[in-house]
């Protein structure tokens, strides 16, 4: 039933119930058929399932499988280390995903714990999950509506409803029925709505709603849906797919070839150990999810928290930021803009116009004890632009000058409220309100015109117009004033233009995510005249651009959406479905979508997209739970800063996987190659081991920690669907790995050729010391004489440590027990430090070559 379309008489007998509210037995009865009045969480996560499900992980299975391989080979310290790593990242992923949970415990406690209900006729307070369909709610000033009512009775009651509509200011309800059958939440002027506060007047209302069944319930409910997924977790998802079956199938390759020419099988099983252990990246989900950490400690200095790992580079993919208006392009706070006094008003006090004087006189915010102004925010943002415009003394003077003795309060109905001040042996009064609603009362037509046109003016630069009348009276009124005797016969005093103004540093924020491709699209619950305006004050939206309303919205079939939503740049008045269906319609065309918001209306579309962004300070803790980014100064430049620092880490990943796969590749070939050319087996499997997590780790993990390159900003963001093997990195890493290994595989038969006993060991420093060469080639697509040997400092104390590390494998007893080496003769080591310098020049004159060649083009 649309409760806001059908009479109070219908609904009081649809629900069968009256003034005198239910009885204390048939509260009973319909709690019991209706369910408590909470909001429930549906496949609630333990502790122990999110635990288990980190092992699922492929790679993490992988990796699982080869400790087992290597614990049936009877190599316990391989089988020993790998485990170790698969429970550290198995932490690590439960610690950031119990968090998550946290989203529906938020939402739970914006209920109200206790409502005024009229039960067995008189008024009785119970508890809010008690209330069942049919209950008389009574509402004042400071209370959280607790369930969603149909208002049968209101007396200048107005309800903040931003967390769930959008829109900064309080709404004025009325009990009146609705004449649009199918308006947004926030046009439902004779609704209110679970978990929104009344901050004005007082009224009555019949509960329609409970529980799940609430609008905020329906937020829940979306906010149990499927969360999306990163460019990450999709990236390495496909990566340890396809690893899987290229190691499965070399290793069978290899062992089969192995028993074919006469090999035991205790030998091949150890030989396809050794082939699994070099082909999977074990230190990878390691320094991934270090390398994440690193960039969300970064990020907590620039004022963006985040909350979910893997959306660190995300940002890195982004091309929409779907961003609320209310809070987040704006400052969440009115502020009177424009301001046109009539030209023939008196003037009140010590020279002020009286359009002013009664911006001030017509008003009921205070100062509190920290001498800020409180009460409703469109009242202090009058009175602040008269305190700004004139000295506060000589206002204070004013207002006590014309104290005021009556009044008539707002209501939704007149959509005015006047007040009667002394005025020397007269009174004066003075009434303000939208400018429809005093246009009859004024008795100077051409006054109207002039009203008329200025109003126009500012509401299509999105202001929101407070028109100001007055009316001198011989005598003072009854202490019950009749309205329809006062507002009358009004002269004109003038109009005020307030808006939610823009942050100062939004354009600039803006004009960024432009020249790097990205486009802010402004999602926001306000009137699409208003959004239309800041959108296009900020630069968000330009001429060509589409703006569309909510209820326009709703008619569009999905396909019609897909169409449509690369151009749409504005969406006012939706609802929070609305919004899911917008990231998700992104989601479908190709584009991975930010979704900034701070209330429980974003909630569900903070979860859903690729990236959720709830703002610190206004954010509601459901949006702040929900989101996987936390902006700590509700800054929308925050979000660029954090874009620079997901490129900058998502560059960073791609650098250590060319390097570590680089790396592995090389092993591969090294142990595929010998045999065929008929050398023996080259190395342990503790070697490589030991070179995947010792030289591939510590210089990889610094890798995390390179600064960005020049042109990071000026450049589209990563397309969501590139492989990590993209942009000719596959085709590095084959040439480089091959490379590698001909290095290797060199040392190895020109060592036994001469009869060198040391060659294995030769072989293991050389492969070592080449992977370290390479790291410091692969660390910046600009030469190294350009980038600084030392300006990654935490690099080359990684490869320092790492050489010395070598170092003391090779020439330490107890490690030489250990790992199996020999100590080098320091020829022997001078010829192993020369070759391995092969691979770091060749990748410095791949750079040369591509940067000769992008010249040319």
């Amino acid at each position: 039933m649309n409760w806001h379309y059908s009479d109070t008489a219908a609904v009081t007998k649809e629900l069968a119930t009256g003034d005198k509210g239910l009885t204390t037995d048939e509260a009973r009865k319909r709690l019991e058929q209706y369910g408590s009045n909470a909001l429930e969480s549906k496949g609630h996560k333990t502790a122990w399932s999110i635990l288990i499900a980190q092992f699922k992980d492929l790679m993490i299975v992988i990796l699982a499988v080869a400790a087992i391989i290597s614990a049936v080979a009877g190599d316990l310290t391989d089988a020993i280390i790998i485990l170790v790593i698969v429970i550290l990242n198995a932490l690590v992923g439960f610690i950031q995903e119990f968090r998550a949970e946290k989203a529906m415990e938020a939402l739970q406690k914006m209920a109200a714990p206790k409502a005024q209900v009229m039960r067995d006729g008189k008024a009785t307070q119970v508890e809010a999950e008690e209330l069942v369909p049919g209950d008389v709610v009574l509402l004042e000033a400071g209370v959280i509506v607790p369930a969603d009512l149909r208002l049968t009775e209101t007396h200048a009651l107005r309800i903040e409803e931003a967390a769930l509509t959008g829109e900064a200011a309080p709404v004025d309800k009325t009990a009146d029925t609705l004449k649009e059958e199918e308006p947004p939440l926030g046009d439902r002027f004779n609704m209110a709505y679970k978990s929104a506060m009344v901050t004005k007047g007082r009224g009555t209302g019949v509960v329609v709603a409970t529980g799940m069944k609430t609008e905020v319930g329906k937020i829940a409910e979306m906010l149990q849906g499927k969360e999306g997924e990163t460019p990450l977790q999709k990236r390495m998802a496909d990566f340890g797919r396809k690893l899987t079956y290229i190691v499965v199938g070399i290793c069978v390759v290899l062992f089969g070839l192995g028993l074919l020419r006469g090999e035991s099988v205790v030998t091949m099983l150890l030989t396809a150990t050794s082939l699994a252990v070099a082909a999977i990246p074990e230190a990878l989900p390691a320094l991934i999810t270090i390398a994440l950490a690193r960039g969300a400690s970064r990020l907590v200095t620039k004022n963006a928290l985040i909350r979910k790992l893997p959306a660190v580079e995300t940002l890195g993919s982004v091309n929409f930021i779907c961003t609320d208006k209310t809070g987040t392009l704006t400052q969440n706070r009115m502020e009177v803009t424009d301001s046109l006094p009539a030209d023939k008003a008196p003037v009140l006090g010590k020279d002020i116009p009286l359009l002013y004087a009664a911006m001030a006189l017509n008003q009921d915010a205070k100062k509190n004890d920290k001498n800020e102004w409180t009460g409703d925010p469109t009242e202090i943002a009058l009175i602040r632009y008269v305190v700004d415009k004139y000295p506060e003394e000589e206002v204070k003077a004013m207002l006590d000058k014309y104290p005021r003795v009556a009044e008539l309060p707002f209501d939704s109905d007149r959509k005015r409220m006047s007040t009667i001040h002394q005025y020397g042996d007269k009174y004066l009064l003075i009434t303000k309100g939208a400018a429809e609603s005093l246009e009859p009362l004024f008795s100077d037509k051409q006054a109207v015109d002039i009203m008329n046109e200025a109003s126009n003016d500012m509401a299509t630069k999105g202001m929101r117009v407070l028109a100001y009348g007055y009316r001198e009276l011989d005598t003072k009124p009854a202490e019950q004033p009749d309205e329809n005797e006062l507002e009358k016969d009004l002269q004109y005093a003038g109009i005020t233009g307030m808006i939610d103004p823009p942050r100062e540093e939004v354009k600039a924020a803006i004009a960024e995510c432009k020249t790097a491709g990205i486009q802010p699209v402004m999602i926001t619950g306000d009137h699409l005249q208003t959004a239309a305006a800041i959108g296009r004050d900020i630069g968000l939206l330009k001429e060509d651009d589409e703006v569309i309303a909510g209820t326009d919205l709703a008619k569009l079939s999905e396909e019609e959406l897909d169409q449509r939503v690369k151009k749409i740049k504005v969406y006012a008045r939706v609802s929070p479905e609305q919004k899911l269906n917008i990231v998700k319609s992104l989601q479908r065309t190709g584009n991975y979508a930010a979704m900034t918001g701070d209330g429980v209306n974003d909630a569900p579309s903070l979860r859903a997209a690729n990236i959720g962004i709830a703002m610190g300070i206004t954010g509601t803790d459901v949006s702040k739970e929900a989101a996987h980014m936390i902006l700590l100064d509700d800054n929308f430049a925050t979000i660029v800063r954090a874009v620079r620092e997901g490129r900058r880490i998502y560059d960073n990943i791609r650098k250590f996987v060319k390097y570590i796969m680089t790396c592995n590749g090389a092993e591969i070939w090294t142990f595929i190659l010998a045999p065929l050319i008929g050398l023996p087996i080259p190395l342990q499997p503790v070697h490589i081991l030991w070179i995947n997590l010792v030289t591939d780790g510590l210089p990889g993990l610094a890798l995390a920690t390179e600064k960005e390159e020049k042109n990071i900003m000026k450049r589209p963001p990563a397309d969501p669907k590139e492989s990590l093997f993209a942009r000719s990195s596959g085709i590095h890493i084959i040439w480089v790995g091959l490379l590698m290994t001909a290095v290797t595989l060199g040392t190895q038969a020109w060592a036994i050729h001469i009869g060198d006993t040391h060659w294995q060991t030769m072989v293991f420093t050389v492969l070592s010391l080449s992977q370290l060469g390479h790291v410091m080639a692969i660390r910046s697509d600009e030469l190294i004489i350009t980038r600084g040997v030392f300006s990654n400092l935490p690099l080359v104390g990684a490869v320092l440590l790492t050489f010395g590390l070598q170092m003391a494998v090779i020439y330490l007893p107890p490690a030489q027990g250990i790992f199996k080496t020999q100590p080098l003769t320091l020829t022997e080591l001078g010829i192993c430090m020369g070759l391995s310098t092969i691979v770091f020049i060749a990748v410095e004159i791949e750079k040369l070559i591509k940067r000769l060649l992008v010249r040319r083009k």
